[in-house]
């Protein structure tokens, strides 16, 4: 069984409607009326720059052309790929600011976070508030750049295993200078999960 993992990185910040509207009109019925309930245009860019990604990111291991895949997706729940079952790769979407971000494996289930690194949060407030008082407690007494760092990689954990939706036998970290990366599997993975940055340029 194939265990490995590839997570695809999209920075959307400089794609404006023209750049977009080919893949909007890519969009399935779901996706579409889960589109117009977002009125922020970062919200709707995040949508459709992500579900594009994510298509290019399923592509290969479904032999098909991204534009080809048939997402669904009911209000709340995540996209989910209308294949026949045990067919399917597994994936996970996530987004953060200007980024968006998949996963996708043929061997694990996974559940991705990403979360942009903001200095300026006072974040042993917000571990106390999400995590508890000891976190918070754990967290003040760190310098300010561990600190952020830890918070950080406690957030994305506790967002990736949710996605994952089991318990996780791995956790790992992926380093970035804008962002945290945190992917969470259902197996133990043979290798470290590649992260893969793409432009525009790369989705078809």
């Amino acid at each position: 069984m194939d265990n490995s993992v590839t997570v695809w990185l999209l920075d959307c910040a400089a794609l404006d409607e023209a750049a977009l509207a080919p893949f909007e009109q890519s969009l399935g019925e779901d996706e579409r009326a889960r589109l117009a309930g977002f009125t922020r245009p970062l919200r709707r860019r995040q949508f459709v720059a992500g579900h594009a990604l994510l298509r290019q990111a399923l592509a290969p291991s479904l032999g098909l052309a991204p534009s080809a895949i048939t997402l669904t997706q009911a209000r709340g729940s995540a996209p989910r790929l209308a294949t026949a079952a045990g067919c399917a790769p597994f994936f996970s979407l996530s987004h953060s600011g200007r980024w968006v971000a998949c996963a996708v494996s043929a061997g694990t289930p996974i559940g991705l976070d990403i979360e942009c690194l903001d200095g300026g949060r006072d974040v042993a407030a917000l571990a106390a508030q999400a995590f508890g008082a000891a976190e918070g407690e754990a967290l003040a007494g760190l310098g300010p750049l561990v600190r952020s760092a830890c918070f950080y990689r406690l957030w994305c954990g506790a967002e990736a295993r949710f996605k994952l939706g089991t318990p996780a036998a791995q956790q790992c970290s992926l380093a970035h200078p804008a962002l945290a990366i945190v992917l969470c599997s259902g197996h133990s993975l043979a290798s470290a999960p590649v992260l893969h940055e793409v432009g525009l340029a790369a989705l078809s």
